[in-house]
C-alpha cells in the first residue's frame, strides 16, 4: 500500500473555527477527520506571523484526531496573494524542490483552500505533471454540523483527461465539426486541402491575427473567408458584422472614402460624413479581397489600421478606432509585387503570419464529385426544385469533370454555373445524358480560347496574369489586348487615344481621345504608364 500525501493551504479563516474550534467546520482539521480517507503525511503551506501561529494550533488539533498523521510546516509568504505571477513562481518552486516518489506515495493536492489564485495555479501545475497528483475537493457537512458531523465529505478529481473517453470523443466531435463547417459541410477528399482546413480551424479560433488566403481566381477564398467569419462568431469571438470589400473595385479618390470614411465636405460632392468600410466592421470581421491591387496610400493607410486598430478618415483631423479581425485574400503572388515595388514589404510581412494557400479544382479532382453534390443542392434549395442525376448522366458529367484535360478555368466558379446550366434545362427536374453532353460541349467552347493560339495577345497575358484574364469576358479579352499593343506601339497617350478612335475622330464624335482611352483602362485597373513600361 503506497502511503497517501495531501499538499495544501492553511486555510486563514475558515481553519480558525470562531465560534467554537469543535464546533465548526475547518477543512483542514476536516481533511484528517474523514472514515475513509487516511492520511498519511500532510504538507500545510502557510505564511509567518499568526499564520505560523494557527497553523501550530490546526497540527495540535489534527495530532489529537488522527495521531498517525505526520504534518509538515512550509512557510511561504506572498507579498500579494492575488499576483498570478507571484503565486505560480512559489508554488513551481515549491514543486520542483519537493521529493515526490510516485512509486511509494499517492498524493492529492486539496484545493478547498487558499485563493482562487492558488486554485487556478494547482490545477495548472497538477495537470502539468509538474506535481504527480489529483486534486481533493472537500465540503462541510449540509446540516452545518447539527447531526454532530463536522468532517463533511469530499471527491477526488483526476486530471487525466485520456481516461475520460466521453470528454475525448466529445471533444474530437466538436473539432471535426468546424473543420466541416469551414468545408460548408462538404465531405472533401483531398487529403492537403484537409489538412489545412484543420489548421484554419486551429488558427481561428486560438488567434485574431490576420490571415491571408491565396489560390486562383474562384478557389473559394471569399466562401472560406465568410465561414472563418461564422466560426469566430459561433466561439463569441467576434460581434459584429463580417464586412468584404474587393479591392480590385477601389480606383481613385473613392478609394480612401470607400475603405476610411469621410467628414462632410472633405471632397467635391462630400455632403455627408461617411464612416466606410473599415469602421463598419468593428468588433467583427473585415475581409479585403484582392488585396494586392490596392494603391500605395491604401496600403499605407491599411498598415496602420491593422497595427493600430486607428485611421484618419478623409478630410478628418482626429482619428477614429475599429477593433476588426483582419482576412485577405488575392491571386497574385505578394512576394513578387514586392519586389518589383507594387506591394508595402511591411504591410506584407504583417499580413504574412498566417498564409493558407487554397489549391485550384484542376488540382483537388477528386472533391468534384462531393462538391457537384453540393452545387445540385444548393440549386435545389435556392430554386425550390428537385433537381437530380439519372446514373449514366452522373458518370458521363464525372468521367468529364475528373479528366485531366478538363480546365476548369474559374475553378468553382465553373462548377456552379455548370451545374446551375444543367439543372435549370434538365427535362422535368432529371438531368439526363443529352443535358450532359451539351454542357460538356458548352465547357469546352468556353475554356477553348485559353487553350489555342486565339487566346489574348502576349502582352495581356503578361501584364494582367492568367487569373486575371480568365476573370474577364472572352470578348472584352480580345478588345483589352488590342487597346494594350496600340499602347505599347505610341509614344503617348494621345497618340494611342487618336489611333484607337481614329473613326470617332472623323466623324467629330470624339472629343477627349486621351480621357476616353484613360477611363476604358481604369476599368480593369490599368494605366497607360503601367502598360508602356511593363516588360513583355
Amino acid at each position: 500500500m503506497r502511503r497517501r500525501v495531501v499538499i495544501g493551504f492553511l486555510g486563514t479563516t475558515l481553519d480558525m473555527g470562531r465560534g467554537g474550534r469543535w464546533q465548526r467546520w475547518r477543512p483542514t482539521v476536516a481533511l484528517c477527520q474523514q472514515p475513509e480517507l487516511f492520511i498519511d503525511r500532510l504538507e500545510l503551506i502557510h505564511g509567518s506571523g499568526s499564520a505560523a501561529g494557527l497553523a501550530a494550533q490546526v497540527t495540535a488539533d489534527i495530532n489529537e484526531i488522527s495521531p498517525a498523521t505526520e504534518v509538515r510546516s512550509h512557510v511561504i509568504d506572498f507579498k500579494d496573494p492575488w499576483d498570478f505571477s507571484e503565486v505560480y513562481t512559489s508554488l513551481h518552486a515549491f514543486a520542483r524542490g519537493y521529493a515526490f516518489d510516485p512509486d511509494r506515495e499517492d498524493y492529492l493536492v486539496n484545493i478547498t483552500t487558499g485563493t482562487h489564485v492558488a486554485q487556478i495555479c494547482w490545477f495548472l501545475l497538477t495537470e502539468a505533471h509538474f506535481i504527480p497528483a489529483r486534486l481533493l475537493q472537500l465540503s462541510p457537512p449540509k446540516d452545518r454540523g447539527e447531526s454532530g458531523n463536522v468532517a463533511g465529505s469530499y471527491s477526488i478529481i483526476d486530471l487525466d483527461l485520456s481516461r475520460y473517453d466521453a470528454i475525448a470523443t466529445r471533444f474530437a466531435a466538436e473539432r471535426e465539426e468546424a473543420t466541416s463547417f469551414l468545408k460548408s459541410g462538404i465531405a472533401t477528399r483531398n487529403p492537403s486541402f484537409n489538412s489545412m482546413i484543420d489548421q484554419i480551424e486551429k488558427v481561428a479560433i486560438r488567434s485574431r491575427a490576420p490571415v491571408l488566403l491565396t489560390g486562383p481566381t474562384g478557389a473559394g477564398k471569399s466562401q472560406l473567408a465568410k465561414r472563418i467569419y461564422e466560426l469566430k462568431k459561433a466561439q463569441h469571438q467576434v460581434s459584429g458584422a463580417f464586412i468584404e470589400v474587393n479591392c480590385a473595385t477601389l480606383r481613385g479618390d473613392q478609394a480612401m472614402s470607400t475603405l476610411f470614411g469621410h467628414v462632410k465636405g472633405a471632397f467635391t460632392g462630400a455632403q455627408a460624413a461617411r464612416a466606410g468600410l473599415m469602421k463598419a466592421a468593428d468588433k467583427g470581421v473585415l475581409f479585403l479581397d484582392e488585396i494586392g491591387e490596392l494603391g500605395a496610400d491604401e496600403q499605407a493607410m491599411c498598415l496602420r489600421a491593422i497595427e493600430e486598430k486607428r485611421f484618419l478618415p478623409v478630410g478628418a483631423d482626429q482619428d477614429v478606432a475599429s477593433d476588426f479581425q483582419l482576412l485577405a485574400g488575392t491571386n497574385r503572388d505578394l512576394a513578387i509585387a514586392v519586389n518589383e515595388g507594387r506591394f508595402r514589404e511591411d504591410l506584407f510581412a504583417r499580413l504574412n503570419l498566417w498564409t493558407f494557400r487554397l489549391p485550384a479544382l484542376k488540382d483537388r479532382r477528386e472533391d468534384i464529385e462531393p462538391n457537384l453534390d453540393f452545387e445540385l443542392k444548393r440549386f435545389s434549395e435556392l430554386e425550390g426544385q428537385s433537381v437530380s442525376f439519372n446514373k449514366e448522366a452522373r458518370n458521363l458529367y464525372l468521367a468529364f469533370a475528373m479528366a485531366p484535360d478538363a480546365a476548369w478555368r474559374a475553378n468553382f466558379r465553373d462548377l456552379s454555373a455548370s451545374v446551375t446550366r444543367m439543372a435549370t434545362l434538365a427535362p422535368e427536374g432529371r438531368i439526363n445524358e443529352e443535358t450532359v453532353r451539351d454542357e460538356i460541349g458548352r465547357l469546352r467552347q468556353i475554356w477553348a480560347p485559353a487553350e489555342t493560339d486565339a487566346a489574348p495577345g502576349k502582352s495581356l497575358l503578361a501584364i494582367l496574369g492568367a487569373d486575371r484574364v480568365e476573370a474577364i469576358d472572352p470578348f472584352d479579352r480580345t478588345q483589352l489586348a488590342n487597346v494594350i499593343d496600340v499602347c505599347r506601339e505610341s509614344g503617348s497617350i494621345s497618340a494611342a487615344g487618336r489611333k484607337l478612335f481614329a473613326v470617332s475622330r472623323l466623324q467629330k464624335k470624339s472629343g477627349n481621345d486621351a480621357d476616353r482611352l484613360r477611363k476604358y483602362l481604369i476599368r480593369f485597373g490599368l494605366t497607360f504608364e503601367e502598360l508602356t513600361s511593363a516588360p513583355v
